[in-house]
């Protein structure tokens, strides 16, 4: 397995990018080709409003030595659902765990990332014995961990004025722009690929009635918060928080939050943004190539 002290250095890894049917989806996903067929598993779980290319760079680096697996949602990305499909947290989390077991993953780790924290507590809650730890990079589960504007989102309904316009708002491509930069130290480390590649999807065809409809669905983790966390509890998962403490959405607050069910949690914080990947790869990978080295047996 890859070293903690050198992992940022390895020579890329091979990706393979496949798309697999899974009740009536057509799921588009990234899988890194590691060296031994028994590499660590890890379910790299995206967020908004991005997809799987989000974890591009991460797997160049990681992926020579675990197996690690990124699908795009429905509403996301390569991802294309049917006419009709319903857009909630819970069908995210029903596609997701039917293109698990599509590809037989009976036991890996997951990466929580901002929606990928509720797709991956449910996916938890419904199959303890299949997750074998957890990375959770801004991805809440607690309600300290919203901001006041996050509240003032996740309460809107479909009836509260100036409730769809504050939604379009937030699709528009200075918005996602600054979902990249705000709260970095230097945004000039935050090269614009990703940005403009997740503006892409969401100018799509029907993209932002999806993400309408999950933004009025949201409230609905809020809800399950102490139901994940009594899974923590009970389960105790190995778990590593990474956390960009300049997050406008999921301030540090949030992070500190899951050592109170899990104190054995290692928890490292970053002087970043919500996308902490972005410019902080070089010290996060090494951290996940160690966790994953010591907890996976």
């Amino acid at each position: 397995m890859l070293s903690a002290s050198t992992s940022h250095m390895a020579v890329p890894a091979r990706t393979a990018h496949r798309v697999v049917h899974v009740d009536g989806v057509e799921v588009f996903y990234r899988e890194s080709l590691p060296e031994r067929p028994d590499a660590p598993v890890v379910l790299l779980l995206h967020g908004f409003p991005s997809a799987s290319h989000q974890f591009r760079r991460l797997m160049d680096t990681l992926g020579k030595h675990y197996r690690l697996i990124a699908p795009d949602y429905p509403g996301f990305g390569h991802t294309r659902a049917p006419h009709g499909f319903t857009y909630s947290f819970d069908q995210l989390a029903d596609t997701v765990e039917a293109f698990t077991e599509h590809l037989g993953l009976t036991r890996f780790a997951m990466y929580l990332f901002d929606f990928g924290a509720p797709v991956g507590f449910r996916l938890a809650l419904r199959h303890p014995e299949r997750i074998a730890g957890l990375i959770v990079q801004n991805g809440n589960a607690y309600a300290e961990g919203l901001s006041d504007a996050a509240r003032e989102f996740t309460a809107l309904t479909p009836d509260t004025p100036g409730a769809d316009q504050a939604i379009l708002d937030l699709l528009t491509v200075d918005a996602t722009r600054a979902q990249y930069e705000g709260g970095t130290a230097d945004p000039e480390l935050i090269a614009p690929e990703g940005w403009l590649l997740d503006q892409h999807f969401l100018d799509l065809p029907g993209r932002k009635e999806a993400q309408r409809a999950l933004a009025y669905d949201y409230k609905s983790n809020v809800a399950a918060y102490p139901d994940w966390q009594a899974w923590l509890r009970k389960h105790q998962p190995p778990t590593l928080i990474t956390w960009g403490t300049g997050d406008p959405f999921f301030p540090e607050p949030g992070a500190r939050a899951y050592l109170r069910d899990l104190p054995d949690a290692e928890l490292h914080l970053f002087d970043t943004g919500h996308f902490a990947l972005e410019d902080r790869l070089p010290e996060i990978a090494p951290l996940i190539a160690d966790f994953l080295n010591r907890t996976w047996a």
